[in-house]
């Protein structure tokens, strides 16, 4: 009876944890720092380089994702970019990968090398969801001399593609340890806001 009090605890300590997963985002963080000791993080104003200048909605969404992360390190938005301290270039990318069509091959599937559509083993037994791999990047410059002071990325891959949420988690990881670079890479888990 023991046995299975503790197997019955292990396994409801276990659907817990999954269930804390789905609601955070891991995330692989790495960061470079040349932020100056004494240097307390103040305002900032985004910079854009010509091709998210193009694409302008995108951009608006990526650094609305960024404001509360910034925030978090102790910045502020400044009116305008003569009063900024610090111009932040921010990145992000997502790629989707799809399971590779093999089956589609008769020669794979039919001498066992691939996993037929339908054939002679029954069902598939590898699910044909796509896995999806973000990054996100976050640069930091002193306005006035041009200096690269800061440099982080986070990225993580997930079956799903993820939204604006996401990447607010994906830029809070990035910035967890500023102005410090910590251990390369390390592991962050953020919570994901409620919506």
């Amino acid at each position: 009876m023991k046995q299975l009090r503790t197997a019955v605890a292990l396994i409801a300590a276990l659907v817990l944890a999954g269930c804390a997963g789905m609601n955070s985002v891991v995330s692989d963080v790495s960061s470079y720092s040349q932020w100056p000791a004494a240097r307390a993080p103040g305002s900032y104003v985004f910079e854009r380089l010509p091709s998210q200048q193009a694409k302008a909605p995108l951009q608006d969404t990526l650094e609305a994702a960024a404001r509360d992360a910034l925030a978090h390190a102790g910045f502020t938005e400044a009116k305008d970019a003569q009063s900024a301290d610090v111009q932040v270039q921010l990145g992000a990318r997502i790629h989707r990968w799809d399971p590779w069509p093999y089956y589609a091959d008769p020669f794979w599937s039919r001498w066992g090398w691939g996993r037929p559509r339908y054939g002679w083993w029954g069902p598939p037994m590898v699910a044909d969801t796509p896995r999806y791999e973000r990054e996100v990047a976050v640069l930091m410059r002193d306005r006035r001399t041009g200096q690269v002071l800061y440099e982080t990325r986070a990225s993580n891959e997930s079956l799903s593609g993820g939204d604006g949420a996401t990447f607010a988690a994906m830029f809070e990881a990035a910035l967890k340890d500023f102005p410090q670079p910590a251990v390369n890479p390390r592991r962050v888990s953020i919570p994901l806001a409620k919506q």
